[in-house]
């Protein structure tokens, strides 16, 4: 359903096209990379957290990583992920494929600055078969995205 989702989301605005079947699984930031003829650090990583019970998701660039002192110093609790066979019930979407578009009602999407170096990102697109290619202004007029931030580190400017 997730896919499904996705595609009604862009189909409604008209953006199809930026939407990428595999028969071949991209799963992980590799996985993506290889797929797609492209640099690691241009596959948006999407990582899901609970904070105070509340879910969201951040975007950051594949090589990217959590930083907890600059993750504890925002939302100021400890980075707790969202358990592995919960993902898909609290998000809408299956690990592999977790994205920051058509997203279950109250998941807030943070999208770290790491990705602000590029033209094209590709997202996960809501199961490891399916990708998505944006630019930053489509990531964030589609992800309803709640704001940039700075919790990362590893990435090179």
């Amino acid at each position: 359903m997730s896919v499904e989702n996705i595609k009604e989301l862009f189909k409604k605005n008209n953006i199809e096209e930026l939407i990428l079947h595999s028969e071949e699984i991209s799963d992980t930031v590799i996985h993506a990379a290889k797929l797609l003829g492209c640099e690691p650090k241009q596959i948006a990583k999407t990582m899901s957290f609970v904070v105070y019970d509340n879910p969201i998701v951040i975007v950051s660039s594949g090589d990217s990583k959590i930083d907890n002192s600059k993750y504890k110093a925002y939302f100021k609790t400890k980075a707790k992920m969202i358990p592995f066979n919960e993902v898909e019930r609290i998000t809408g979407h299956t690990p592999g494929g977790i994205c920051p578009f058509a997203l279950n009602e109250g998941v807030r999407v943070y999208l770290d600055i790491s990705l602000k170096r590029f033209d094209i990102i590709y997202t996960g697109g809501g199961d490891e078969h399916t990708t998505i290619k944006v630019n930053i202004e489509q990531l964030e007029r589609y992800s309803n995205y709640t704001e940039w931030i700075d919790i990362c580190n590893g990435w090179n400017n």
